[in-house]
């Protein structure tokens, strides 16, 4: 069963209301789902007289759940992966496979890192490992903080603080258990 916009956002966020572990994120999550594209990318295939890479499947799959969520999150998000997928693939073209490949494991590396750190500052358990799941909804709550920034979904922002709680400047470093 698929959760609502509003479900994936509070639970995805109850770990995440320190502001440092959210900046970690904004360079994380794009260096993680960067490298899983630039990965993707260096396998395509024929199909129609076009040739079609699994980072563009992919991203036209996750975009279609982002909008089935909600469509100005999916939108934003759908133009980041079409974004990559354009880069991605100017990278293949370029770069010979192994090192292609090398520097999607390095990104992808840096970009867990950095998150890893991030809840190492907040001291909470990253949500994924609570919930597989959420492993989707890393961009999409990146997106609704943008939104959230820009003054846009002023209701939807409202009932995720009030059921996940408010952001601050240092949550303080705690135990790592997931325990509030």
């Amino acid at each position: 069963m698929m959760r609502t916009l509003e479900e994936t956002l509070v639970q995805y966020a109850a770990c995440h209301r320190d502001r440092r572990n959210i900046a970690t994120h904004f360079l994380g999550i794009p260096l993680a789902v960067f490298s899983i594209v630039l990965a993707l990318a260096l396998v395509d295939f024929p199909a129609g007289g076009v040739t079609v890479t699994l980072a563009a499947i992919a991203s036209v799959g996750a975009s279609a759940y982002y909008v089935k969520l909600d469509p100005a999150f999916g939108a934003f998000i759908a133009t980041a992966l079409f974004l990559m997928c354009a880069l991605a693939s100017e990278v293949v073209a370029r770069a010979p496979a192994p090192a292609t490949l090398a520097g999607a494991v390095a990104l992808f590396a840096a970009g867990w890192a950095l998150q890893a750190w991030g809840h190492r500052l907040e001291g909470f358990t990253p949500a994924f490992r609570v919930d597989a799941a959420q492993r989707l909804a890393g961009p999409l709550f990146l997106c609704a903080q943008v939104f959230f920034f820009l003054g846009a979904k002023p209701e939807l922002h409202r009932r995720i603080v009030q059921q996940a709680g408010p952001t601050v400047a240092r949550r303080g470093g705690a135990n790592m258990t997931g325990a509030r």
